[in-house]
């Protein structure tokens, strides 16, 4: 699991959030093994793991995936590049939930390097897809 990796500095800051990555695939590549309900059980193991306040990842991996699953059939005609373009989307969407949710909690207002690993996570997912990842997308333009 990459949130138990021993991170520090700016790596730490720029971390992708690996456990949602797996989680956007298989609901993009298997919503029939992965719905919404994983996603939510996925994010109470995480809040375990981290010790930060519990339920706050998994609400925001539920909402992805709500997302995630609604746009699915869709999501697997896109080419490459629309579909990274959507997994940003959904990364940024569980970025905005756990912020909301820490700013209610009284932390303090974020800069623009909290959606740092929003743009690390999908250079991962371009990167995975580049070495042979099989998302359902579409191989050729258009």
């Amino acid at each position: 699991m990459g949130l138990l990796l021993p991170w520090s500095g700016s790596a730490l800051q720029a971390r992708p959030d690996f456990v949602l990555l797996v989680i956007i695939f298989w609901l993009i590549r298997a919503p029939h093994l992965c719905n919404v309900g994983t996603a939510w059980f996925v994010g109470l193991f995480v809040d375990l793991a981290t010790g930060g306040v519990f339920g706050q990842y998994a609400l925001a991996y539920t909402v992805t995936a709500y997302f995630a699953v609604n746009y699915q059939r869709r999501l697997v005609l896109f080419n490459n590049m629309q579909q990274a373009f959507y997994v940003f989307l959904l990364l940024m969407i569980s970025q905005l939930t756990l912020l909301l949710l820490k700013l209610f909690g009284g932390a303090e207002i974020f800069g623009w390097q909290y959606f740092i690993p929003s743009f690390t996570g999908i250079l991962l997912w371009q990167i995975a897809v580049l070495f042979g990842l099989k998302t359902g997308g579409r191989t050729r333009g258009v």
